[in-house]
């Protein structure tokens, strides 16, 4: 029994006088290497790290750098007077901090510096195998007590992390700040406040609600400092401990807005920028667009018209700009003309304006409806159908923009009758918009023929004007003959009507009449609006047939020589 409760016994008693023996060997060793410090006696080594060379002592540094330690022990010089390390994290900045740990020299541990310093520790093998309480303890010790216990002092580790990859990873520094900060994000319920639908980019910080509650907190401002793949990682903890997925988009709007900022998209032309100045902003943009939620109105429309135009200026992936494209659609009915204004980042003399992005967003508003009108009213779970208001405000928005594209004088008229064949024809009360809209275009293209003066003309219902704009076309010299006859006639027709003041009634007798003796009359106002449907539907896939014969004969028109930019008159 004895024998064994010695035996038990033996292994602690080894291993506390090891660590006593430890103790007593980096006493002494600090001891010398200060007095090495102090004598001032020459240096024996020269340590190039980093890009930066130091005249140091081999002993201060062999007693807590293992990774030295080894480098002298097994070099086949006896007098090694150069040591190189070159690829230690943190570069020169961070051995230097190291060398002064060696020789007891006191220095400030601050979050800025503790993550270099902590990757400099392992490269170097600073631990407590060769010294008690080296630098790999003591930093550890920081990062643990002081510089996660906060939201501010997770970020700005991180932050300097991105650096000191894939170091950092090595040693679990990325993941136990993206870890804190997202615990700090979601403990407190107000970081997961409703989002405004019309919140733009400078309503970042607006109130929302009755309570009034700040959108974007405090800690939205200090996670726009990190890289783009950082970001993503934390976000995606976020909401891996259950953070409101509808509260990340005001910070993704804060994010996008200060990474994307230098971009001129708001001009014609697209301005060159350093490649890998916009190889980052390309990557930046594309990660966003992966991160918006597929819900509608988790966006306004004037953030997305933002992005879809970086994306444009940017030349990001297709399915990217297309993904813009039909997130824009489906809150069409929210969107104003600027929105629409996308310039044409393009040096070859095309219109002043993105035609074709538009076109497909009002395409994509259009099939998002007759999607809902064959499912029977049940719309897809990540979007919903455009309501009936929703329509009318698109049919007049795009009035609106094709009348401001109409003074562009590089439109072609093909390319002004296939925007104008997509706007809803049912959803237009009045064909007033559309008659402004050619007599804009047939003014800013006089040279027009009389063959294509009536194709633009063939858009427009003459009998849907109003009494003003009759008087006004028939007095324009700039309709055609034809045209201007239509609009007398119908006209005319309303003035007969209005004079008589029976057909109405008599109409309406006829109709009480035929209900009371014919027993097999159906109604036909359901016919008529389901011919008037599928009519539409025709002429959406016609438009979509004409867009896909336009993008085969792109090479073509590629080759031809460019038209000369002309401008239009300036906006009204």
């Amino acid at each position: 029994m004895v024998d064994i409760e010695q035996d038990q016994k033996s292994p602690s008693n080894a291993a506390n006088m090891s660590t006593k023996k430890k103790e007593l060997l980096s006493t002494a060793m600090k001891r010398t290497s200060e007095w090495i410090f102090s004598q001032e006696i020459p240096s024996d080594v020269t340590v190039n790290a980093g890009g930066g060379s130091f005249s140091l002592h081999k002993f201060p540094l062999v007693s807590k750098c293992g990774y030295i330690r080894k480098l002298v022990s097994e070099s086949n010089d006896a007098d090694l007077t150069v040591i190189e390390i070159p690829d230690i994290p943190g570069g020169p900045e961070s051995f230097e901090l190291a060398a002064k740990f060696c020789y007891g020299i006191n220095f400030e541990i601050t979050t800025e510096n503790i993550a270099m310093l902590r990757c400099a520790a392992e490269h170097l093998e600073m631990t407590e195998d060769y010294a008690v309480g080296n630098l790999v303890g003591r930093t550890e010790a920081y990062i643990n007590e002081v510089a996660l216990k906060s939201l501010a002092g997770a970020v700005s580790i991180l932050h300097s992390s991105e650096n000191l990859l894939p170091t950092a990873e090595k040693v679990k520094l990325v993941s136990r700040c993206i870890d804190t900060i997202a615990f700090v994000a979601c403990k407190d319920s107000q970081f997961a406040a409703p989002m405004r639908a019309d919140s733009g980019l400078n309503d970042l910080v607006s109130s929302a609600g009755p309570n009034s509650k700040p959108i974007v907190d405090w800690w939205a401002e200090d996670l726009t400092v990190l890289r783009i793949d950082l970001f993503q990682r934390v976000l995606i903890a976020m909401m891996a401990r259950g953070f409101k997925q509808y509260a990340l988009g005001p910070i993704l709007m804060l994010y996008a807005q200060k990474s994307l900022r230098g971009l001129d998209i708001f001009g014609k032309g697209r301005k060159k920028i350093e490649p890998q100045q916009e190889h980052e902003k390309r990557v930046v943009l594309e990660t966003i667009v992966s991160l918006l939620l597929r819900e509608k109105n988790t966006m306004s429309v004037s953030f997305l018209s933002m992005l879809l135009r970086a994306a444009i200026f940017l030349e990001t992936t297709v399915a990217c700009r297309l993904d813009l494209e039909k997130r824009m659609a489906l809150q069409l009915g929210q969107a104003v003309l600027d929105d629409l204004l996308i310039p044409s980042y393009s040096f070859n003399g095309d219109t002043l304006f993105d035609v074709e992005t538009v076109q497909r967003i009002i395409m994509n508003f259009l099939e998002s409806e007759m999607e809902v009108n064959r499912a029977g009213g049940y719309a897809d779970d990540d979007y919903v159908s455009p309501s009936a208001s929703d329509r009318e405000r698109v049919t007049k928005l795009m009035e609106n923009y094709l009348a401001e594209i109409a003074s562009d004088r590089n439109l072609s008229v093909s390319k002004f009758i296939s925007l104008a064949e997509v706007i809803p024809e049912q959803s237009r009360v009045t064909e007033d918009g559309m008659y402004r809209a050619i007599d804009i275009y047939l003014k800013a293209h006089p040279a027009l023929s009389d063959m294509e003066r009536k194709k633009v003309c063939s858009v427009m219902d003459c009998q849907k004007l109003s009494r003003e704009a009759c008087a006004h076309a028939a007095q324009n010299d700039r309709l055609p003959v034809q045209t201007v006859v239509q609009v007398l006639y119908y006209e005319q027709q309303r003035l007969r009507e209005a004079m008589d003041g029976t057909s109405l009634n008599e109409s309406s007798s006829l109709t009480a009449k035929l209900s009371t003796y014919s027993i097999d009359v159906h109604p036909v106002p359901d016919e008529v609006s389901t011919l008037k449907r599928e009519n539409q539907d025709l002429k959406l896939e016609l438009v979509k047939m004409k867009m896909r014969l336009k993008e085969m004969e792109k090479p073509s028109d590629n080759k031809s020589p460019a038209v000369s930019s002309r401008w239009g008159p300036p906006r009204g």
